[in-house]
């Protein structure tokens, strides 16, 4: 029970230095305004307090920027602000299923084959790993995309089976470095067995890096999402900044840029400000960094 104490103290200790540092980190914070800011957009959309007229078609063809139509409008007349707002709620559920899944999914297998080290499981584990790692990532996710093509959450299912390899490398080294700690002795000495220490004592303690892939990997889904449904392997039904910038292309060549410039400077401001978060947000959540505080 004091090991256990004392190891929840030091964690504790260990995230108030980490949010003394994030709070110093000046980008950082601009970076989380942005994304706080996109997220609140994605919640008013969800709300039905903006956005809600993306679909709706005007006889205002392709009319510049204005105080009506903050971005212009489409070819139909549609209010491409209106269609770019409501992207960014797509945006959003993208990367939060994706996040979600994909995390759950890395943690439990590399938490698996830490466990388990040097054992068949752990081999056909790495193996599948090592297998969807070879191939190039997006060549990957498009052809599962479509392959799946039928299924309503194809490119979500896609980008789940690519995206939870790094996690589950991550988790894996770290489970088998926690394994051999002291607490973890001491908790197998008191009897608890392999899998209550796994989740109770050794996984708690990771909680650092999957903060940090979760981050990376909802920009990397929102990116992966752009690409996907320029390619027509993405969002089907609605309005993505993927979608914007696959109908932009026969805009631009008559001379119309507003699709192209709202959904690719949208795109653009909140990869910024997620690389910029997740940049403080690793400096802040350091191992090393954690790691010579507990020695101290």
């Amino acid at each position: 029970m004091s090991t256990q104490l004392l190891n929840t103290q030091s964690n504790h200790s260990l995230w108030q230095e980490s949010w003394q540092k994030f709070k110093h980190d000046h980008w950082g914070f601009w970076g989380l305004a942005i994304v706080v800011a996109y997220f609140l957009t994605a919640i008013g959309v969800w709300l039905g307090l903006w956005g809600t007229d993306w679909s709706s078609i005007s006889t205002d063809f392709n009319h510049p920027p204005s105080a009506k139509h903050w971005f212009g409008t489409n070819a139909i007349g549609q209010d491409v602000a209106e269609r770019g707002i409501y992207a960014t709620k797509v945006a959003f559920e993208v990367g939060v299923v994706v996040t979600v899944f994909s995390v759950f999914l890395g943690v439990f297998l590399g938490a698996l084959a830490g466990l388990y080290e040097n054992t068949w499981l752990d081999a056909i584990l790495l193996w599948l790993m090592g297998v969807i790692d070879s191939i190039p990532f997006y060549l990957l996710v498009a052809a599962v995309a479509y392959a799946m093509s039928g299924h309503q959450l194809a490119m979500h299912l896609a980008m789940i089976m690519v995206f939870w390899t790094t996690t589950a490398r991550i988790i894996r080294a770290e489970v088998i470095k926690l394994h051999r700690q002291e607490f973890v002795e001491a908790a197998h000495a008191t009897g608890i067995g392999g899998w209550r220490t796994l989740f109770r004592h050794i996984i708690p303690n990771t909680n650092h890096l999957i903060i940090i892939q979760a981050t990376l990997i909802f920009v990397s889904a929102i990116k992966t999402e752009v690409i996907l449904s320029f390619l027509g392997l993405g969002i089907k039904e609605g309005i993505s900044w993927g979608l914007m910038i696959a109908e932009s292309t026969n805009d631009i060549q008559a001379g119309y840029f507003n699709n192209f410039l709202a959904a690719s400077l949208l795109l653009f401001i909140l990869v910024i400000g997620f690389n910029l978060f997740s940049d403080a947000l690793q400096d802040a959540l350091d191992p090393k960094i954690n790691l010579s505080h507990e020695k101290n």
